[in-house]
């Protein structure tokens, strides 16, 4: 037998894998977000976007929240701001808000849905002030003192007029972490990993998925072959108090426990960098990152 055939029939048995997962998922909502250095190379943003088009394509209702944080402190930085960051959120003053906002909304988000719409997609981008509500939030700083960080906010509620729009239109939402503030209609930076978790409740969707620079949740951040590929929240908490889950991934995990709590049938943490890491999570037995159940 060829060598072609082979590659052939290995194909196609990858296929047949795929077929019980094509079947239970047909209809479900995975709500993706994008961010960290995956978003670096445009190449591999690209196959992320043909990555999502084969989800639509297959019956699938996927939804993006992105990030752009390298982008806009690279904005920032041109525009002669400095970029400040306390307790992990950055410090958004009235000309920062600006910024931030021209960056996700008017560079990112179409950026995003141009390249879905290139691969036979049909998308739309959204600012995130048109979709989260939002109200504003302090930080500590390394005192355990109260800061105030400016026009950065957390979701509180979600407009889901607009998310018929796009379902009713058989469109991918694409969205952007900016949110409404609550009484004012002012624009407020959000955290994209919590926008995404925020809306992820809203929609009880089956799937929430991280997709970001880290290939999952590591017993030792130094090796990568260390990645716990199942967890379910008492091992979560078992992983906080040991500090294993620490740094830029506590946040996540704790929106991961607080989306299952809210009926998300699943969170999956992957490796954005990796071609197909999509695909891979979902469509086949072993996956490639952590998967998060309650």
């Amino acid at each position: 037998m060829s060598l072609d055939i082979d590659q052939t029939i290995s194909k196609a048995a990858t296929l047949v894998e795929a077929l019980p997962y094509l079947q239970s998922f047909r209809g479900k909502t995975f709500l993706i977000k994008m961010g960290g250095s995956a978003m670096d190379d445009p190449e591999l943003v690209r196959q992320v976007m043909r990555d999502i088009v084969f989800l639509e394509v297959a019956g699938i209702n996927p939804i993006v929240v992105h990030g752009g944080g390298k982008a806009i402190s690279a904005a920032m930085k041109e525009s002669g701001l400095e970029a400040k960051f306390i307790g992990g959120f950055r410090v958004t003053s009235p000309e920062a808000i600006d910024i931030v906002e021209k960056t996700l909304s008017g560079t990112i988000n179409p950026g995003l849905v141009t390249m879905i719409r290139e691969f036979g997609g049909k998308a739309v981008g959204f600012p995130g002030n048109e979709v989260f509500i939002g109200e504003r939030i302090k930080s500590k700083n390394e005192q355990g003192e109260e800061v105030d960080i400016g026009r950065v906010g957390q979701v509180v509620s979600c407009n889901m007029e607009k998310m018929k729009e796009a379902y009713d239109a058989e469109m991918v939402p694409v969205i952007s972490p900016l949110a409404s503030e609550f009484g004012t209609d002012k624009k407020l930076n959000v955290n994209a990993d919590l926008a995404a978790a925020a809306l992820a409740k809203e929609l009880k969707a089956t799937k929430l998925i991280y997709l970001s620079d880290v290939p999952g949740v590591m017993r030792d951040p130094e090796d990568t072959t260390s990645i716990i590929p199942s967890i379910n929240p008492d091992l979560a908490d078992e992983l906080i108090e040991q500090g294993i889950v620490s740094g830029g991934m506590l946040p996540k995990v704790n929106s991961a426990l607080d989306a299952l709590d809210h009926g998300v049938r699943k969170v999956h943490f992957i490796d954005g960098r990796m071609p197909h890491s999509l695909l891979l999570e979902i469509f086949t037995k072993s996956g490639i990152g952590t998967e998060i159940v309650s």
